[in-house]
């Protein structure tokens, strides 16, 4: 009996802890859909502007990759997905509205906030630049402070 109830709290703790982490924003085409819908133009068109068609350009090579690492999980976002994961989860992917307002929203952060005059997300994107940047590359095999050399 005893082992029974251990198993099933066990089962329980374990899909809550998988549910909540579910919630979190992954990669859903229908953010992305509405990132370029929002700030991509169509870089083909006559007269369009050297930053529109420069951004035009790298979202079509960044693909997911707007939002997050290149190679990495699609868990593992850049500081632009980031700010969006804090404003969207996997039940807002048909929320046109909402989806919108945290793309706007997102806009006005500062793209790193430990430094006073980084430009927001929204002026990266109009002077035709992705928005995110990777966070810093993990050490291969760090060392532990007191290992032997």
């Amino acid at each position: 009996m005893n082992k029974v109830v251990t198993f099933t709290l066990l089962a329980v703790v374990l899909a809550v802890a998988l549910s909540w982490r579910a919630a979190s924003v992954q990669a859903y085409p229908e953010f992305k859909e509405e990132f370029d819908k929002k700030y991509v133009k169509d870089a083909n068109v006559p007269g369009i502007a050297a930053e529109e068609k420069a951004l035009s350009q790298a979202a079509g090579t960044a693909k997911c990759n707007i939002c997050h690492v290149k190679g990495e999980n699609k868990k593992v976002r850049n500081s632009y997905g980031e700010a969006l994961d804090k404003l969207l989860d996997k039940g807002d992917k048909k929320n046109v509205a909402k989806i919108n307002k945290a793309l706007d929203s997102a806009a006005d952060e500062k793209s790193d906030p430990n430094v006073a005059n980084s430009p927001t997300f929204g002026e990266l994107i109009k002077s035709g630049k992705l928005p995110g940047k990777d966070p810093p590359p993990k050490p291969a095999n760090p060392q532990p402070a007191n290992a032997k050399k």
